[in-house]
């Protein structure tokens, strides 16, 4: 799911990744998105970074092996939906 995200930069930079995303047939979102996953790509989430309230819901549920939580949710939606 994607998240709406505002950020404030110079216009002229702004301008000029427009261009640029532009002229390689990409959106600036997209550039953004995939600049930001490369910046973030080897950094770990250390349990100190988790909110007090995440660390309290950390292993509170077990699933049995071999869950798969995508079949389970096509099937709820199914359910709901149809």
């Amino acid at each position: 799911m994607d998240a709406k995200l505002t950020l404030s930069i110079d216009k002229d930079v702004a301008r000029r990744a427009k261009v640029y995303a532009r002229t390689k047939g990409r959106s600036l979102s997209d550039l953004v998105e995939n600049y930001l996953k490369l910046l973030t790509k080897n950094s770990t989430i250390k349990d100190s970074d988790y909110s007090p309230r995440v660390k309290s819901l950390l292993g509170s549920v077990n699933l049995p092996v071999g869950f798969d939580y995508k079949k389970e949710l096509a099937d709820t939606l199914a359910k709901k939906y149809l």
